[in-house]
């Protein structure tokens, strides 16, 4: 006979429950402390400090073990690159749990868990937070590609320390004015008229779209005819089958009867 286990499960069934605590244990991996009910930090604890012990292995193998649980791959590069190699020298007690009171509403009792301090690689007492995967790679108007974003910022930091920026890439533009100001870069005169034809060409353009509005009324109009035309085309073929289906039903009965 199955024995339950001595800590509470959280959620209606065990899958739900180890879903919990996985995401747990990712965000405290993710961000070094998470704020949560003391009920859950104490049941997250182990299963956390069960993934550091993996980490600190660096196996391929240890590394699937984790991908069973931890399925942000991410959040398991900071394990095996960060937090692991930060407690070679600790044999355990990785986290630490932080009573913070009762929670306002249904009173339930709130808990920092965190890594314990004196483990950080970068920063005072958390380690840095890994960049979130990006879902969809579709950019929005007016912003920058990585890259793009890159290469201002390596501008940017030549002209702070004094040097000269490198050429741009030919074909590559500058998409943030308040950078071109910074950088001292100025268009050419050639670029300049380029600029004003394109202008005029768009201008000439929407002078060449301007339409008579009586000449878009009819237009519409026609079409609208053209609509009401089809749809009565339409209702005529479907009372024409509905007269077939009549007769061929007429016929049939008839022969039944003979």
């Amino acid at each position: 006979m199955p024995q339950p286990k001595k800590a509470a499960r959280f959620g209606g069934t065990p899958a739900h429950h180890n879903q919990m605590m996985a995401n747990l244990a990712t965000e405290l991996l993710r961000h070094g402390q998470i704020r949560t009910t003391h009920a859950k930090a104490k049941n997250v604890q182990p299963l956390a400090e069960r993934m550091i012990t993996f980490a600190k292995r660096g196996d391929v193998h240890a590394r699937r073990q984790v991908l069973k649980v931890i399925r942000d791959k991410d959040v398991v590069h900071k394990l095996f690159d960060s937090v692991g190699p930060a407690f070679a020298e600790r044999d355990g007690g990785y986290t630490r749990v932080l009573k913070l009171g009762p929670r306002k509403g249904d009173a339930a009792m709130m808990a920092q868990l965190s890594l314990v301090e004196g483990v950080a690689t970068q920063g005072e007492g958390q380690l840095e937070e890994a960049p979130r995967r990006r879902w969809s790679l579709r950019r929005t108007r007016g912003s920058q590609s990585v890259t793009a974003r890159e290469r201002s910022e390596e501008r940017a930091a030549a002209v702070d320390r004094g040097e000269e920026p490198d050429e741009p890439v030919s074909g590559e533009e500058f998409e943030d004015t308040e950078l071109d100001e910074e950088l001292g870069y100025e268009e050419t005169d050639e670029e300049l008229e380029d600029e004003d034809d394109e202008t005029a060409a768009e201008a000439s353009d929407l002078e060449q779209v301007e339409v008579d509005p009586a000449e878009v009324e009819a237009r519409l109009a026609a079409e609208e005819a053209a609509e009401a035309d089809q749809a009565e085309d339409a209702e005529e073929a479907k009372e024409a089958e509905a007269d077939e289906e009549v007769e061929v039903a007429d016929t049939d009965n008839d022969g039944e009867r003979g």
